[in-house]
This record gives C-alpha cells, sequence and structure tokens, in this order.
C-alpha cells in the first residue's frame, strides 16, 4: 500500500521537485502552498508523514505544526532555510519529530522519509507483541499508542511516545542521551542530543504532575534518563 505524503511550501518548484521524486517512489503526494491549506488538508486526510516548511503565508509553519499536534500524531518533518540551532529547536517544542535544513538533496529528504516510516513499521511489528502496561496512574496502550494519566488521555507526539515506550519498559535501566538518540531517532540521525533533552522537558509537562520533580522520568546526573514508577 502506497505511503501518503503532505508536502507544505510556499516555493512552488522545491514543492514541484519534491513531489515528482516521492512519485517516482510510488508515494502519494498532496501539496499545499500556506498554513491554511496545510491545516486544511491535514484534518481532512489521513497522512503517512507531513514535511513542512517553517517560513508560510497565512500561518507559519511552527503554529501548522502545534495545531496540527491538537489532532494528529503524524510524524513531521520540518524544513528550514535557516540554519540557527534555536529555530530547529523551537521546531521539535513545538511537536516536530525532525528538521531538514534547506538548501537539500532530495535524497537525503528521502531517506530521512525511508527511515521514519521503517521505524513506524518496526514500532508497529513490535506492538502487536505487547497490549498495555499500568505503573500508577500511568496507563501506555501500546497498541493504540495511547496514553492515559488517572483515566485522562494525554496527547503525545510520535517521537514522545516512542521514547516513554522505550523507559517503561526497561525500568531503572538508564539511557544516556547519545543511546536514546540512536535508539529512537536512528544512527542516520543529524540532529544533536538536545533534541533529546526539549523531549522528555516536554514529556515530563505532560506526564508529570510536578515536572521539576518527576514521578516517572528521571534523570541520573552526568549519565541520562530512566523510568521508575
Amino acid at each position: 500500500m502506497s505511503k501518503r505524503v503532505l508536502v507544505v511550501d510556499d516555493e512552488k518548484l522545491i514543492v514541484k521537485g519534491i513531489r515528482f521524486s516521492l512519485e517516482q517512489d510510488d508515494m502519494q503526494v498532496d501539496c499545499a502552498y500556506d498554513g491554511e491549506e496545510a491545516l486544511e488538508l491535514a484534518q481532512e486526510n489521513h497522512y503517512d508523514i507531513i514535511l513542512l516548511d517553517l517560513m508560510l503565508p497565512k500561518i507559519d509553519g511552527l503554529e501548522v505544526c502545534q495545531q496540527i499536534r491538537d489532532f494528529s500524531n503524524v510524524p513531521i518533518v520540518m524544513l528550514t532555510a535557516k540554519g540557527e540551532d534555536m529555530d530547529k529547536i523551537m521546531g521539535l517544542e513545538y511537536g516536530a519529530d525532525d528538521y531538514i535544513t534547506k538548501p537539500f538533496n532530495i535524497l537525503e529528504v528521502k531517506a530521512r522519509i525511508k527511515a521514519i516510516m521503517r521505524r513506524a513499521h518496526q514500532e508497529g511489528d513490535s506492538r502487536e507483541k505487547a497490549k498495555t502496561i499500568e505503573v500508577g496512574e500511568l496507563r501506555l496502550d501500546c497498541e493504540g499508542r495511547r496514553v492515559f494519566i488517572a483515566g485522562k488521555e494525554i496527547n503525545l507526539t510520535a517521537k514522545e511516545f516512542d521514547v516513554l515506550e522505550l523507559l517503561i519498559f526497561n525500568p531503572n535501566k538508564v539511557y544516556s542521551r547519545e543511546n536514546l538518540l540512536n535508539i529512537v531517532w536512528g544512527y542516520e540521525y543529524p540532529g544533536d542530543v538536545r533534541t533529546v533533552d526539549v523531549h522528555i522537558r516536554r514529556l515530563r509537562e505532560k506526564i508529570e504532575a510536578n515536572p521539576s520533580e518527576p514521578k516517572y522520568v528521571h534523570t541520573k546526573w552526568g549519565v541520562g534518563y530512566y523510568f521508575q514508577g
């Protein structure tokens, strides 16, 4: 079954090039040229991945990303012409899973998409073996990729869920930031360990009653992160 991709960029030549290249790999590609159109398409359709430009007319890419996160955990890759670290980190803060800096090689884009798709498929295979795990007030539904705290559903991004699932199935095992980056994002991921810190902080803000004194996701100073119920 072919994968469905949404490409969002106001530079029509870039969109045309990405679309042509992805369609060569039998992917179904929809295109949007501003933030409003992107949101409408994301709400109306199911996508396997979204490529989202940072600088967009009407609604910028960060706002679009944040609004999509209100109703979907679809993997989002930010496309940005800006190379500053803060822009990349901001994209991750708003719920993006990955980023690619312009100008980019289309082969890099395709490799990144395939890596994300492959991980999603592997996660699907492993989830068939696992079902639900409960620790205190936290309940993790691996099959539905849903998280509940005291019966209330918490909306996590794909990567936040991946990090939590890895930690919760390996309680008290300390993972360094480098380990988490390699396991969750993959060895081919070009980002740095601050990506992990951003996701851990965001995860704590969602699942912990007091993020500064976490009950579930703990820090072992100078080493890494671990889960303890």
